[in-house]
Order: C-alpha cells, then sequence, then structure tokens
C-alpha cells in the first residue's frame, strides 16, 4: 500500500520565451521506504536537471512505495506512480515505457561481493565462474539480478526482504552478497557490521543497465525525459553529476564475466 508524502518534495516551474507559463503537469515519483544513499540523491537531482533541460513543466510528488521491486512496477502499470527507475529486464520494459539512458553506465552491472570475514580466506581464492558455484549467494527474489546469477550456474538464495541478505551473510548462512559498485560501499557503512566486508580480489561484471522507467499513459513525460538525459549527456553536465555524488569509479580488481540473456541495448 502506498502512502502520499505529506509535503511537496519538489516545485519545477518552467515558462518559454514569449509564452505564458504553462499550468504544471503533476507527477507521481515512487520512493522507496528505507535511508537514502547518494545513489538515490543523484537520481533525484538528475531527474529535475532532465526536465528543466527539457523545458517541461512539472510538479513532482513522491510517494512512498512497497519496498519490493516488482511491486513498485505494477504499480506503474496501474497508473498509481508515473515514474521508477530501475535495473531493467525485458518483462519490466513490457511494464512501463523505458527510457533507455543508463543512468549509472556499465557500473551496475559491475558487482563486488560482501562477504563474512571468515568467509574470506576461502572465497578470496576463486579465479573462474566455475570456482564461485561452489559458493551460495544471496539476492532479491524479484531482481533481475537473481535470474542472471541462476543462468550463469550459479547457486543464489532468492530473499524478499533487503535487510535480511545483510543477515544471513553476517550470520554465515550464506556466502555472498554481490551489490553493485556504486551501492556496496555505502550499504556496508550503514550496515555498521565489523564482520562484513568487500572481497578486494575480483568482482562479477554484466551487461545491463538502470533507466527511468515511465508510465504508458505518460509518452509526453517519456519523450521529455529521453530529450532532457540527451541533452545532459551531450553537454557532459550528466557525467559531472556522477562525479559529484562519487558514482564514477570502477572496481580495479579482476573481473569475471557473466552472460546476460536478459538483455538488449537496443
Amino acid at each position: 500500500m502506498m502512502l502520499k508524502l505529506s509535503v511537496m518534495v519538489t516545485v519545477l516551474m518552467f515558462q518559454s520565451t514569449g509564452i505564458a507559463a504553462q499550468t504544471s503537469e503533476l507527477i507521481y515519483v515512487a520512493k522507496e521506504a528505507r535511508a537514502l544513499y547518494d545513489r538515490d540523491l543523484y537520481l533525484y537531482e538528475l531527474l529535475e536537471k532532465a526536465l528543466v533541460a527539457a523545458k517541461y513543466s512539472a510538479q513532482i510528488e513522491h510517494i512512498k512505495v512497497h519496498p519490493h521491486q516488482q511491486r513498485t512496477l505494477m504499480a506503474l502499470s496501474r497508473g498509481k506512480v508515473d515514474l521508477h527507475w530501475s535495473m531493467t529486464s525485458p518483462a519490466r520494459e513490457q511494464i512501463a515505457i523505458p527510457i533507455k539512458i543508463p543512468l549509472y553506465g556499465g557500473l551496475i552491472g559491475k558487482r563486488v561481493l560482501i562477504v563474512h570475514k571468515d568467509v574470506y580466506p576461502a572465497i578470496k581464492t576463486v579465479r573462474s565462474l566455475d570456482e564461485l558455484k561452489r559458493f551460495t549467494a544471496v539476492q532479491g527474489h524479484d531482481w533481475p539480478d537473481t535470474k542472471i546469477l541462476s543462468y550463469n550456474g550459479l547457486k543464489v538464495r532468492p530473499i524478499s526482504d533487503y535487510q535480511t541478505m545483510f543477515n544471513l551473510i553476517a550470520d554465515k548462512k550464506a556466502d555472498y552478497f554481490p551489490r553493485s559498485v556504486i551501492e556496496a560501499n555505502s550499504e556496508l557503512i550503514a550496515q555498521n557490521n565489523e564482520n562484513l566486508m568487500i572481497v578486494p580480489d575480483f568482482h562479477l561484471m554484466y551487461s545491463t543497465a538502470f533507466y527511468f522507467f515511465v508510465n504508458k499513459d505518460k509518452q509526453t513525460l517519456a519523450e521529455a525525459l529521453e530529450e532532457g538525459l540527451s541533452k545532459l549527456s551531450e553537454s557532459g553536465e550528466l557525467q559531472l553529476l556522477k562525479q559529484k555524488y562519487g558514482l564514477s569509479k570502477h572496481p580495479d580488481s579482476t573481473a569475471i564475466t557473466l552472460n546476460n540473456p536478459y538483455f538488449s541495448e537496443n
């Protein structure tokens, strides 16, 4: 069930040259009920900048949504929210309009492993995908990553609760928790558990992208976002914004490449 925030988070008003100010469109943006990280703040600012760049008049109201990704996307498809952001998959691109300009570049598909320090001596010896198959990962039950890992022959425990995945690693009931390079460090800080660490020796890598998704009834909004993001990318402002939030650093460890049959850039 979604709860409307009691305050308006952002109001954007634009006026085209020589024309009277247009009435702002009210846009409902999904907001997960969890702590915000820098990667989230980046997306909020990017959304505002993209609308400004496209000269699109909008009033943005954030709607608290269920933490399960699939439920949020279904709310998007039913018109309960107008916009959300997510890693893509074929199913998700059928539910809503994907704005196919990657918001994090290729970093969302570069996955470092969060492990318990007691597990590290065993897992640090891994040098190939086959060797990693001896260990068990945890991932969200409705995450595209779960299918990707399984497709590549890795053992995965699908979990419905975000915090439970960290707890299973901390309790040594699972071996590793793959998180993108833009997520892992801030999440470890938030966990504040000295037994958790990032494996520095290797990371997983697969092709994927993280997009804005727009309700299918909001075609004009989708077109504006694509226009705005394109302008930001061409001007270099998109990359500068990533750097502002520390979202441009690639892992320097060895990559173990996974195939992702569920992703196409076209």
